[in-house]
């Protein structure tokens, strides 16, 4: 029956296609089921809850946008974030996992692999490419639209990642199914250096943050990624290929973002009001560097723990 009614969406007009998909959708779990993109949500949450990361909010925002546009695309969207510790790119990451499908982050569709649970030991690597081309293809037979997220690339053994290369480029269809609908994005620290030394001479020139360009470290980072041993692009194929859509820079937080992220913090455990807190977290937070106090050096990923220390 589901085959018969899958069968004749292909002949009948998109209202009717789309009543016999609601059908089919309340007989069984699959993947257009429960791929529900809201772009516009997801561009709201980022401008809303994102704090001073303009080109990472309008460099996700647009190429996703761009992306699920085509009902064709010629390769997949590959993102790569870059930047230090706490400025955002695992929280972008979750935001676009909870606003492509309706279960979010926990939808079967969506795959998270980190190199400490997933690929321990640099001495197995060739077993780990074995694995990972099979995950990845089954997974994408499984689902065309599924949403691959590699965390901490800076701890990814070097050439694991390269078996990825036949799924990222502009081929045709292949393994049974149009892989060129995935999206991967791949998060570390990697290029955090010329990323904050851009941040600082822009900060000491007096320049205004959101002057920072995408283009003045585009290429930068994909030179700092391919060339540090201690990166997952390490002599990476995929740079050489430029398969990777957009590097993706995070930009160190500065104090008034870092505040920001304690009030929303505290307003999610319904205490908006105390701005004494605010200030006391802001001014108990380590900057770099120290003469002129500029940029938190761990961003906001230690705000939690100091908001339970002035409460």
């Amino acid at each position: 029956m589901l085959a018969i009614l899958s069968v004749l969406c292909l002949y009948l007009t998109n209202p009717v296609c789309g009543v016999i998909q609601r059908l089919l959708c309340t007989f069984k779990d699959s993947c257009d089921c429960d791929f529900k993109p809201n772009i516009r949500d997801l561009e709201w949450d980022l401008y809303k809850n994102v704090y001073g990361q303009h080109l990472a909010q309008d460099i996700v925002s647009e190429e996703v946008a761009r992306f699920l546009q085509n009902n064709n695309p010629e390769r997949p969207l590959v993102l790569s974030f870059h930047g230090s510790s706490g400025t955002g790119k695992t929280l972008v990451s979750s935001m676009l996992g909870n606003h492509l499908y309706g279960s979010a982050m926990s939808s079967p569709y969506v795959h998270q692999f980190v190199p400490t649970l997933h690929f321990p030991y640099p001495d197995q690597v060739n077993e780990y490419r074995e694995e990972l081309k099979s995950w990845v293809q089954g997974n994408l037979t499984e689902c065309a639209r599924s949403v691959f997220f590699f965390d901490e690339m800076e701890k990814m053994p070097p050439g694991l990642i390269d078996v990825l290369q036949p799924f990222l480029g502009p081929s045709h269809v292949v393994f049974g199914t149009n892989y060129r609908k995935a999206i991967y994005v791949f998060i570390g620290s990697t290029g955090e250096e010329v990323i904050n030394k851009m941040a600082l001479e822009n900060r000491q020139s007096g320049g205004d943050r959101d002057e920072i360009k995408w283009a003045d470290l585009q290429e930068a980072i994909a030179q700092a990624a391919y060339n540090s041993n201690s990166s997952g692009f390490f002599h990476s194929s995929i740079i050489q290929h430029n398969y990777i859509t957009r590097f993706v820079p995070f930009l160190p937080l500065s104090r008034r973002h870092v505040e920001r992220c304690v009030h929303s913090q505290l307003c999610q455990r319904g205490s908006c009001g105390r701005s004494d807190v605010v200030e006391a977290v802001g001014g108990d937070m380590i900057y770099t560097p120290v003469k002129g106090h500029y940029f938190s050096s761990t961003g906001c990923k230690a705000v939690p723990a100091k908001i339970n220390l002035f409460l």
